[in-house]
């Protein structure tokens, strides 16, 4: 927070996160410069429908953390399927499909038992259909995606133990 006014650095804050909302943005990281020793950096990110937003300052530091939007809410903190052990993540930025073309069935289900290298889903990236192989053998626990959404490089696709 800045030395000035933290009222207007929450009001800044908000606007963020409302931005990003609006306009579907899944990161937004800006840095507000109040003079020599008084900055606000601001990081908003959007995962699985929460918002959360991390901010840094000169010492002394102040930490801003705002409630929740409602609709935000979940009744139990989930754990981030990034942190899994079993995590597959994506290896490079595009659209994902959990199926070879729309209406064919899903390459894995919940449940279901890969061999490493067999293909799990395809990545889109500049008209090129990737397909991704399972990193290891063992069973497809959650696929943390949905058909035809865009994912980020490293953004988990789903949990393989």
């Amino acid at each position: 927070m800045s030395k000035q006014n933290p009222d207007a650095d929450v009001a800044f804050i908000s606007a963020l996160a409302e931005l990003l909302n609006k306009n579907d943005l899944t990161e937004l990281s800006v840095k507000r410069e109040y003079g020599e020793d008084d900055s606000l950096d601001v990081r908003v990110v959007k995962q699985s429908n929460i918002v959360s937003v991390t901010t840094a300052a000169p010492a002394p530091a102040q930490h801003y953390t705002p409630a929740p939007a409602a609709a935000a809410v979940a009744p139990a903190a989930p754990e981030d399927p990034a942190q899994h052990p079993g995590a597959v993540t994506s290896p490079m930025v595009g659209t994902v499909y959990l199926s070879a073309e729309p209406g064919a069935t899903p390459f894995v289900a919940i449940g279901q038992a890969v061999t490493e290298g067999q293909t799990v889903l395809i990545i889109e990236a500049m008209k090129t259909m990737n397909h991704i192989p399972a990193p290891r053998a063992g069973t497809v626990k959650r696929i943390v995606v949905e058909d035809g959404s865009p994912v980020e490089y490293g953004a988990p696709l789903m949990i393989i133990e």
